[in-house]
């Protein structure tokens, strides 16, 4: 398996979280609180026309995330 970030996938790629790169206790709650947990399957929906904000699939439901707050989530592709 590959591993990378969030942002860097490409649309109707899927993922598997393995972890949240952040030392801010508050964003890392905040990404804890909507679902983004390590283990959970995540897949790229559509991005904007300049790339900012990236929608995505977790969970069973729709999120919408900025790039910035992508990049701070690594990823292991699926083969």
């Amino acid at each position: 398996m590959t591993s990378t970030t969030l942002d860097q996938l490409t649309i109707h790629q899927t993922a598997l979280i393995t972890k949240l790169n952040t030392t801010n206790a508050n964003y890392r709650n905040k990404l804890l609180a909507m679902g983004i947990t390590p283990g959970c399957k995540v897949s790229i929906v559509r991005t904007a026309p300049l790339g900012d904000p990236i929608q995505i699939t977790i969970r069973g439901f729709q999120l919408c995330l900025r790039k910035t707050e992508a990049a701070s989530i690594q990823v292991e592709l699926e083969d």
